[in-house]
């Protein structure tokens, strides 16, 4: 099994985007994911289930959800006002992305590798 990170300048980090206007988190969590990947047939088979990472420096939290696709080439390292979305990407499997991601994931990590495997 293997897990999509970004890199944007020296952090890595799962796919994910803002919450617009009248979105709920699972809408905005689809959308940015298939924005930011440019994956157009991603699948959510544990639907809304999601986990929250620890505070970022600047003290947001971010909700991460599940999610599935075929595709294998990420489309969605595009300029994003003016300045590159992200700078590299990859698949991983999961004690490499344990090396790349910040301790904040953590608990993210540990929750996708265990409900994955344990489906």
């Amino acid at each position: 099994m293997r897990v999509l990170v970004l890199r944007t300048s020296v952090t890595w980090d799962f796919p994910h985007g803002r919450l617009e206007p009248g979105e709920t988190e699972f809408a905005a969590a689809q959308r940015a994911a298939a924005e930011g990947t440019g994956f157009a047939d991603l699948d959510f088979p544990f639907g809304d289930t999601h986990r929250e990472a620890l505070p970022s420096a600047d003290g947001k939290i971010a909700s991460y959800y599940l999610a599935e696709t075929d595709e294998a080439e990420v489309q969605g390292l595009r300029r994003a006002a003016g300045r590159k979305q992200h700078d590299e990407w990859r698949w991983v499997g999961f004690d490499e992305a344990e090396d790349l991601l910040p301790p904040r994931l953590a608990l993210v990590l540990d929750w996708a590798r265990a409900t994955i495997e344990g489906r």
